[in-house]
């Protein structure tokens, strides 16, 4: 897994303390509270949610314009943030990636994406 350092003069660190805990438990520790969406054969990942949020339960049909949850920072976040991912798989450790656009178009940083 590749990784960032952040260099000082003495140490190099590769990774927060507790993200090395949370890689080791795999992918859904690192994704916190999560809701995996199913729509032919494609698997959409809304991570990072609030806790106590998620309005959704398994096996829910759901239509545009549902609540899902809210926005949160929990698993490898630090600040609020909705994190979304798609792929081939709902085990996202060894899914392919499917690439997603919204609108027909991909946003530009810090734009906001109404879902």
């Amino acid at each position: 897994m590749p990784s960032i350092s952040f260099r000082s003069r003495r140490t190099v660190v590769r990774r927060p303390a507790t993200q090395g805990r949370r890689a080791t438990a795999g992918w859904r520790a690192l994704a916190g509270n999560h809701v995996l969406i199913e729509s032919r054969g494609t698997f959409v990942a809304l991570c990072h949610l609030q806790q106590n949020s998620v309005q959704v339960r398994a096996g829910q049909t759901m239509t545009v314009g549902d609540p899902i949850g809210r926005c949160g920072n929990s698993g490898n976040s630090t600040e609020p943030h909705v994190h979304i991912q798609a792929g081939d798989s709902a085990d996202f450790d060894r899914a392919e990636a499917v690439p997603i656009t919204f609108a027909g178009s991909l946003p530009a940083n810090r734009q906001i994406v109404d879902l």
